[in-house]
């Protein structure tokens, strides 16, 4: 299994979702923001308290779990 030391998992933490070290900030609100447009940087300005480290695992779980997802088609 990938190690993930910057995505936690609690269940008292933003409901269970994915977060940043263990922040109530969830893993789907990073991927939101680059979405958005919003790159590394600004992110980083508008949000001082993550790290360059938190937003790429972020996108590194993701990736992971996408990777891991079975998709059935009907």
């Amino acid at each position: 299994m990938e190690q993930f030391e910057r995505i936690t998992i609690d269940s008292k933490v933003f409901g269970g979702k994915p977060c940043i070290r263990g922040m109530r900030f969830p893993v789907s609100k990073v991927l939101d923001l680059l979405a958005s447009g919003m790159t590394v940087e600004e992110i980083l300005k508008d949000y001082p308290y993550l790290e360059r480290e938190d937003i790429l695992q972020a996108i590194k779980y993701s990736a992971w779990i996408l990777e891991e997802e079975k998709v059935e088609i009907s």
